[in-house]
């Protein structure tokens, strides 16, 4: 009975360490995320300092940041627009409705939501070098999710394609300019873009006053048979929200910054030859200033491009002008932006992007529902008309909610539409900034919430006083 019960006794000790040195070595399975199964070290106090920072609430009107003012040995709360305080509990009364600049910050609550997925801590030696491993410049790793980003978004393609990363939008757009620009000082390419149009298509043209390339206006304007053009597709529009097509037939710059579920019905994947998107308005993330190209595998010599944000590119020839312009620029893209953008996008893509598309078109949706609500009682105002649209990504017909409100004054005498606003203490775009009339004003609807709440209170108190001053009468 003794040799029975230590036979027993032994068999179960050899399977319980069998198991323990199982689950030690091999834990969860080939698949599984990276684990801390010791305690922390040298990450225990950068974690801590990051969690006692995010803790501070400062009345939910505000955030306090790791790299922000100390006061007292204390994070120095940083007030959304209108409020004041130490803890950015006071509202100015009075206050003007800023709804002038892109700032993406109404997909705040979503990052807060999935703090733990998105959280990045990295160690202070952390890719010193200015290369990586199997590439100069780029992730290999973060270049196969943008590739997946655009699959699951349905709204680009990919395949046989190069990107190339840059920071944001701004650097991209003067750098595909100068790839697709003659080489021919003699006869400098035309660029061209249709009104209205985001102002920088304009301003970097002119401001680096190159030989081989020269601003010439609106597309509707050209009318020479001179065919060396480069023309900006905004599609979207910015800040219309319509998709868009090619007017000349030249040699064309995509810009799809807003072409995401969110704002715009999925029609169908992007097929161009040189596409730029931007991580700033997918995600929200414009201070970490990144964007990409995309080119298309091109046969034709003169397709040749630099770019910035992150592009989709055919082209070879044209990949590589890129990635020089970038590297001559600022050799590359910081290390540990790219780390920051991969975490990023594994949790907008997680179960194939619909908790984080839907959370984000909701909040576009409800606002701009609230938005035609208001100006439905007005006469004196107007916003661009919306069309809806089969989306493919959510498999049923939906209108835009473009990311900004197009606003036209009525009455005649109204002819510099932001000076009328910002009467009624809204302060938005002018017309001409993008080019167009100043009959006309952009309104950002993507800001904080604080912003667009005081938004629809100044504009229902300006449609309230036409209405008052009709029933006067």
């Amino acid at each position: 009975m003794k040799k029975y019960c230590y036979g027993i006794c032994f068999l179960i000790s050899v399977a319980i360490n069998i198991l323990f040195s199982i689950h030690l070595y091999v834990g969860d399975g080939p698949n599984q995320e990276i684990s801390c199964r010791s305690s922390l070290t040298w990450s225990e106090k950068a974690a801590a300092e990051a969690e006692a920072v995010a803790a501070i609430s400062c009345s939910g009107h505000g955030r306090a940041f790791l790299d922000g003012s100390i006061s007292d040995g204390q994070p120095v709360c940083e007030c959304y627009g209108c409020y004041s305080g130490t803890d950015c509990s006071e509202l100015s009364p009075g206050c003007a409705a800023d709804a002038n600049s892109g700032d993406p910050i109404y997909l705040e609550p979503f990052w807060m939501q999935n703090a733990a997925d998105t959280a990045v801590v990295i160690s202070g030696w952390h890719r010193m070098s200015y290369e990586y491993a199997d590439d100069p410049m780029m992730s290999p790793e973060l270049d196969k999710y943008i590739r997946k980003l655009h699959s699951v978004a349905g709204n680009a393609i990919t395949q046989d394609r190069y990107i190339v990363f840059g920071v944001g939008s701004s650097q991209l757009l003067s750098a595909a300019v100068y790839a697709l620009s003659s080489q021919n000082s003699s006869s400098p390419s035309n660029v061209l873009a249709s009104t209205p149009f985001y102002h920088l298509y304009k301003d970097q043209t002119r401001l680096f006053n190159s030989k081989n390339f020269v601003y010439r206006g609106d597309t509707n304007s050209w009318q020479t048979n001179n065919t060396d053009v480069i023309e900006f597709v905004t599609s979207p529009t910015n800040p219309g929200g319509e998709l868009k097509k090619s007017v000349t037939g030249g040699k064309t710059i995509h810009d799809h910054a807003y072409f995401w579920p969110q704002f715009t019905p999925i029609p169908g994947p992007s097929d161009h030859d040189l596409m730029i998107f931007s991580l700033s308005k997918l995600t929200g993330h414009a201070g970490t200033r990144f964007g990409y190209v995309v080119y298309a595998v091109l046969a034709s010599s003169f397709f040749q491009l630099s770019s910035v944000r992150w592009a989709i590119i055919k082209d070879k020839d044209v990949y590589d002008k890129v990635l020089n312009y970038i590297y001559l620029a600022n050799a590359g893209i910081s290390k540990d932006t790219q780390l920051r953008v991969l975490k990023v996008l594994k949790v907008a893509m997680k179960a194939d992007g619909k908790p984080f598309f839907e959370f984000a078109y909701n909040q576009m949706s409800d606002r701009w529902n609230r938005l035609t609500s208001v100006f439905s009682k007005s006469t004196r105002f107007s916003i661009q008309p919306r069309h809806p649209l089969h989306c493919n990504f959510f498999h049923q017909t939906r209108q835009p909610s473009p990311a900004y409100a197009w606003v036209r004054c009525e009455r005649q005498e109204d002819n510099d539409c932001a000076a009328v606003l910002k009467a009624g203490k809204i302060i938005g775009q002018s017309g001409s900034t993008l080019s167009a009339k100043d009959r006309y004003a952009r309104l950002s609807l993507i800001k904080s919430q604080d912003d667009f709440e005081l938004l629809m209170q100044r504009l229902t108190e300006l449609v309230s006083l036409e209405n008052h001053n009709i029933e006067m009468i």
